[in-house]
């Protein structure tokens, strides 16, 4: 009897280990979305400034599911990372876009809008906690590098990027990264950022496959020579993150 109950315990064993094996193998090879992809691709575009492909994603992004509400935080997101010129134009575009819908007759769904911010600490001790959460790293040391040379962009982007923008609901954190990483790799000649970055979509829970797949939107979206450079990122990323 004792042997049949050990024999039935380590089955068990086996049978969970086994289980919990090909859920991790099963994350591992997890796509993107056609939603995530449309990010990516309204994202990188706008970022280009291409605007009659622009329209063209912003259709398939409606499309797909993406409410309204979704692609506009999205482009408001990426002014931070390629400048007002490029959202503003992304998004006289999606106005544009969406007076052509109405008038054939298609509704679009517009979406939940971002919650209220209860929180009662100051946006800069809030921008610094919801960059720990992204990083994984605590954000108590002293400065170094370019926060040290102009403590201000520090500051600003704590209060701004990381509490005004990050904290709004409408998208999650990986959907804000993808969105991110989207425009670095679009842009071009911003390799430490987007290293930084890509590491943070996996901290948020986006997948090297995932990851992959992102390379190959870019591809679509912007061409061979940006999506070479984000492929050679990544792999750096990987190799290091994924070390044996």
């Amino acid at each position: 009897m004792k042997m049949k109950a050990l024999l039935k315990s380590i089955l068990f064993t086996i049978a969970i280990f086994t289980l919990t094996t090909m859920e991790a193998q099963t994350d591992t090879i997890k796509s993107l979305d056609n939603k995530q992809k449309a990010i990516v691709r309204i994202a990188a575009v706008t970022a280009k400034g291409d605007l009659i492909k622009l329209k063209e994603e912003l259709n398939t992004g409606l499309d797909t599911g993406l409410t309204i509400n979704q692609i506009k935080e999205s482009i408001v997101h990426l002014y931070a990372y390629c400048g007002f010129p490029r959202s503003i134009r992304g998004l006289q575009t999606f106005m544009t876009v969406l007076d052509d819908r109405k008038a054939k007759g298609i509704t679009d769904v517009v979406g939940v809008e971002a919650s209220p911010i209860k929180e009662e600490s100051s946006k800069y001790e809030r921008g610094k906690a919801i960059l720990e959460k992204l990083t994984g790293a605590k954000q108590d040391g002293p400065k170094t590098g370019y926060s040290a040379f102009a403590p201000e962009i520090d500051t600003f982007l704590k209060e701004h990027l990381f509490a005004d923008i990050f904290e709004r609901d409408v998208l999650t954190y990986a959907e804000r990264e993808l969105v991110t990483i989207s425009v670095i790799a679009s842009i071009g000649d911003a390799e430490p950022m987007l290293q930084s970055h890509l590491n943070i979509c996996l901290n948020v829970g986006l997948t090297p496959s995932q990851l992959k797949d992102f390379v190959g939107e870019i591809k679509a979206a912007t061409g061979n020579k940006e999506a070479k450079a984000a492929q050679k990122v990544l792999e750096e990323v990987l190799k290091t993150r994924f070390k044996k």
